[in-house]
């Protein structure tokens, strides 16, 4: 038989998903701080990158701005919630994480929860770099926008994920999981035309990009910040960003369940 004590505790998905995002928060909002340093590396590129591309490509501000800035905003995204797996790997060695598994929560729920901890912070800073392009002529169309940080936030989950899974597989061992990780994201970075596009590159790495997930996030961006519907980089942006958190949440949820 089941007692109303039984259903208060059964895990919950959506709720415990919910529980855990607002644990997470917590400390954002009390140290708002690290939320204005974290825009110190993207507001860099902003400043410094973005004026080098106009004077490279000797297009309108405002033009050069319309491709830079989401690569820019999803460069925000790639850092950002490769940072999931770190926390959890403080929260392993303080012992914290274990104190964690064993309360009722459903598992998926602490997947998702971290993850989508990072994108709320990463929805404030592009917000906050789109309005900083904007008196230098970028433009950006308010439905794109708000498609392009569900693009986003689909993206995130399942870079989160991934990072949480590193983090359980490398366990106490922060050099190795800081290792594999730049390893893996500066090639990512570079071989999705985020920063420089990759027209005139070499053939082997038109060929890369091709295949490379984020280029295809990138592309989607663009055309959806420019609220360019219709165009097929902005369909291939969503499969991909879709693909990534799919695969994501399986690796991460299979990983999560062998370390519990």
């Amino acid at each position: 038989m089941t007692t109303a004590t039984d259903t208060a505790v059964r895990p919950n998905v959506a709720r415990d998903t919910w529980n855990v995002l607002v644990r997470e928060l917590r400390p954002v909002i009390r140290d708002p701080f690290s939320l204005i340093f974290s825009l110190l590396q993207p507001l860099v590129f902003l400043g410094l990158f973005a004026p080098l591309l106009i004077g490279m490509s000797g297009l309108p501000a405002g033009e050069t701005l319309q491709w830079f800035v989401p690569g820019v905003i999803v460069m925000i995204v790639l850092f950002g919630t490769g940072m999931t797996g770190s926390n959890l790997q403080y929260e392993m060695m303080t012992g914290s994480h274990e104190r964690t598994l064993v309360a009722p929560l459903s598992r998926p729920s602490l997947l998702v929860g971290r993850a989508l901890k990072e994108i709320a912070p990463i929805a404030v800073q592009a917000l906050l770099i789109v309005g900083l392009a904007w008196p230098f002529g970028f433009r950006v169309h308010p439905a794109g926008l708000l498609a392009g940080l569900v693009l986003l936030a689909a993206f995130g989950v399942g870079l989160g994920s991934l990072s949480y899974a590193l983090a359980l597989v490398t366990k106490d061992r922060e050099w190795l999981f800081w290792g594999l990780q730049q390893g893996l994201m500066f090639p990512l970075l570079i071989l999705s035309g985020m920063l420089l596009p990759l027209d005139e590159g070499p053939a082997w790495m038109r060929a890369v990009a091709a295949v490379n997930p984020v280029n295809w996030v990138v592309q989607g961006e663009r055309a959806l910040l420019s609220g360019d519907f219709s165009d097929p980089a902005a369909l291939w942006g969503w499969v991909s960003a879709l693909a990534v958190a799919a695969i994501g949440l399986l690796v991460g949820i299979r990983a999560i369940r062998r370390s519990g």
